[in-house]
């Protein structure tokens, strides 16, 4: 769930937003991104602080019936014939995930052995990942699929970007630059379904296994809800990033002309 703080970081700074000189001429100010990137990136630490407000609430809270986030994982599991797939504690602090090359539910020792509302909701949002795996969702494997191709994307498209823009006649290596550095919200875009659904999945198998009463359940979906929407602002700074990248190619590109 918490990957998307990750996403955060890759939004803000993977553009390297000072790699000319504070301005996309080598001197001056890069106005697209005081208008474009900066409000994304306030609008991310919002939703940020948002989150942490309302996990540190509900993880302080117990839920009704005492169950740790590890049996509540494990009870949804069982529930869908997953009782092979693992249940492990790993290090950190929201460091909670499903891994499926090796088909685990990793949940940090807070959510693993804590009986919190913020625990059992979610364990059972990793849960619906692994779910998800089972059953081959679509979305899901097409996330997967297009990893490779947003890493590669990721690492050369600055470098593309740069020569376009240094040397002008080569202007179309800013272009596919561009091309490339979108496959990063490309990726984000196909996460929203895919952490959506979980949530949904977790929502529901919480009510239909009785593991929260309705109290609970409110916290639960409080929980799930900030932790969603910052998946949805760290698109909104890939789509800001991906756009000030484009203006600053093509104003390079009318001034060549």
């Amino acid at each position: 769930m918490y990957e998307a703080l990750t996403l955060f970081a890759q939004g803000m700074y993977s553009d390297n937003s000072n790699f000319i000189g504070g301005g996309y001429y080598g001197i001056g100010i890069d106005y697209y991104y005081i208008i474009l990137v900066i409000p994304s990136i306030i609008i991310a630490l919002i939703v940020q602080f948002k989150l942490k407000l309302t996990y540190g609430k509900y993880s302080k809270i117990g839920n009704s019936r005492n169950l740790t986030g590890a049996q509540a994982a494990r009870m949804i599991l069982d529930s869908h014939g997953l009782t092979y797939v693992p249940i492990n504690m790993v290090q950190g602090e929201l460091s909670d995930h499903f891994n499926p090359t090796n088909n685990t539910v990793n949940l940090s020792s807070a959510v693993y052995g804590g009986t919190s509302i913020a625990s059992i909701g979610i364990a059972a949002h990793e849960v619906g990942h692994a779910i998800q795996h089972a059953e081959n969702y679509m979305p899901n494997k097409i996330r997967s699929a297009i990893i490779p191709v947003t890493n590669f994307g990721s690492q050369v498209s600055i470098i593309l970007i740069i020569l376009g823009l240094v040397m002008s006649s080569f202007i179309w290596l800013a272009y596919i630059g561009v091309i490339l550095y979108s496959t990063a919200m490309l990726f984000q875009l196909v996460t929203l379904p895919v952490e959506f659904n979980a949530s949904a999945r977790a929502m529901k198998h919480i009510k239909e296994l009785g593991i929260a009463n309705n109290d609970d359940q409110k916290g639960v979906k409080k929980v799930l809800s900030a932790a969603a929407m910052t998946y949805v602002a760290a698109l909104i700074t890939s789509l800001a990033n991906l756009l000030r990248l484009f203006l600053i190619v093509r104003s390079r590109d009318d001034d060549r002309r």
